[in-house]
């Protein structure tokens, strides 16, 4: 065996990890597409670049852009869409054992010597030409029974909030793996240069007895995707975008030739390394370069006319309310953002509910129907679509004491209520059947992995073909074990 020492070998390949080299294949074309970002910059054409995977749509979309409306905490379904009037005979008699059937319970009801039914005390009425029950706590949302499909067999293997705001947002209960947001991103690409593909918003709430969940950048990252394909966060408060204004004393001009300068010097670290964050880091700032300019504007709700706060309500004018979240949405929709992600907190009623209840759907219910009528109005929401519910559902019996005023309720993962509306989703449909007591499933069960695959369907995306090899499997957001499904009765 010879002592001679090896040719010598590039600083690129010894460099490269192995998940860059994994990797490396499905970027070569985002890094074409971000050539042509960059040219486009010098150029700026009349029109935005498009990016996302070769392939893609693999079939004709329904929905160009979505939003998501999250009740991060779980909307009780009896007091929302799952109406149940036969429970007023059962008023604090115990669910039966034969309806529980063993299931697990969470530490908050296990240690109940009783399982107390506690009959919703909202009245519900029926709307559209349907007659779906829609509670009298959201008579905004009932006015749009017609424009809006509701599920009310959701279901979900995730018993806590924690592991379940993850299972829905990512398809998987560990964290770790992109979001809806990001796979998007990440498979259409973008529809406007100047703003994020992704863009996250928190709403406020306005009940201080609500219970919050607390919720982190990891719900709107991008996972072992790159990092450009994560959500974007706008704050209500000072800048929409932390440091994205420059400098006192830095003008633009300045700003650019920092920029340059350091995207000569990214450049050369790329080819020397070929790391794909640095190309990701280059077109990362470019991007904040140009939301300089673009996000003042999008935040500028000055010049909506009045009738717009009238449609919202006047909290639209505060930033941070669920109204102010909306009606950006909405401005994003008209800008070409590709998916936005509201969240909205203080859905957790395990007690207080008749209490806390009202002023959670006070928050949400005249936007979220306003939104609706505004996209439908500009001729935006046949390609937009809208999806409104939380991470499972709650139990029909009551946590802690029942009186005839008083409860609340735990955790129930086995049935829950979301709608959709717009991107070439029916309206005017009512999805599903659960037994008398809103516990188990009798017809049409959804998995929330077939409410994603839908989602992804309205996108002309299949889900079983939308893959990315990591850690040796093809990773989809739908999951690798068994095949979802599509909701087919909901389409239009």
């Amino acid at each position: 065996m010879s002592n001679r020492p090896e040719e010598p070998i590039s600083a690129a390949v010894l460099a490269e990890t192995r998940r860059q080299f994994f990797a490396r294949g499905a970027r070569g074309v985002g890094s074409l597409a971000l050539a042509s970002l960059l040219k486009a910059e010098q150029t700026r054409p009349s029109k935005p670049a498009i990016g996302g995977l070769p392939g893609l749509p693999h079939f004709a979309p329904k929905a160009k852009r979505a939003i998501y409306l999250h009740m991060l905490g779980a909307p009780p379904q009896l007091e929302t869409f799952d109406y149940k009037p036969g429970l007023a005979n059962w008023f604090d008699k115990d669910l039966p054992d034969s309806i529980r059937n063993g299931q697990r319970l969470t530490t908050m009801t296990s240690g109940q010597t009783r399982f107390p039914i506690a009959p919703s005390v909202f009245k519900f009425q029926q709307y559209g030409q349907n007659g779906a029950w829609i509670s009298d706590l959201l008579p905004y949302t009932a006015k749009m029974a017609d424009d809006i499909a509701i599920i009310r067999t959701m279901y979900t293997e995730a018993i806590n909030h924690e592991p379940a705001i993850t299972f829905l947002q990512t398809g998987f209960m560990i964290a770790g793996k992109p979001c809806i947001g990001s796979w998007i991103a990440y498979g259409l690409g973008s529809m406007n240069q100047d703003l994020p593909t992704f863009v996250v918003l928190n709403a406020t709430h306005s009940n201080p007895k609500a219970n919050v969940q607390a919720i982190s950048a990891r719900l709107w990252s991008a996972g072992f995707l790159s990092g450009q394909y994560s959500g974007v966060a706008l704050r209500s408060g000072g800048d929409p975008v932390l440091y994205i204004n420059n400098p006192e004393g830095v003008p633009p001009r300045m700003r650019r030739r920092m920029l340059d300068a350091l995207g000569e010097l990214n450049q050369h670290q790329n080819e020397k390394i070929g790391d794909p964050e640095t190309r990701v880091r280059i077109a990362q700032y470019e991007m904040a370069f140009r939301m300089q300019s673009s996000v003042p504007d999008l935040s500028d709700i000055s010049k909506e006319p009045e009738s717009t706060f009238k449609l919202y309500g006047e909290d639209a004018r505060k930033g941070g309310t669920f109204a102010n979240c909306c009606l950006m949405a909405r401005r994003m929709m008209e800008r070409d953002v590709r998916f936005v992600q509201v969240y909205h907190r203080g859905w957790d009623v395990h007690g207080d509910l008749p209490e806390v209840l009202p002023s959670q759907c006070r928050d949400v219910d005249q936007a979220s129907w306003a939104l609706v009528q505004d996209l439908k109005a500009r001729g935006l929401l046949d390609e937009t679509l809208v999806l409104w519910g939380g991470e499972f559902g709650r139990t029909v019996y009551s946590q802690g004491k029942l009186t005839a005023t008083d409860y609340g309720r735990d955790h129930h993962p086995r049935c829950f209520s979301v709608w959709m509306a717009g991107g070439g989703i029916k309206g005017g449909v009512v999805y599903g059947e659960t037994d008398e007591f809103s516990y188990n499933i009798t017809k049409d069960p959804v998995h929330l992995r077939d409410l994603q695959a839908t989602l992804l369907h309205q996108f002309g995306i299949d889900d079983q073909r939308f893959t990315y090899k990591y850690q040796g499997l093809d990773q989809k957001l739908t999951g690798t074990e068994k095949k979802a499904n599509v909701i087919k009765a909901i389409l239009a």
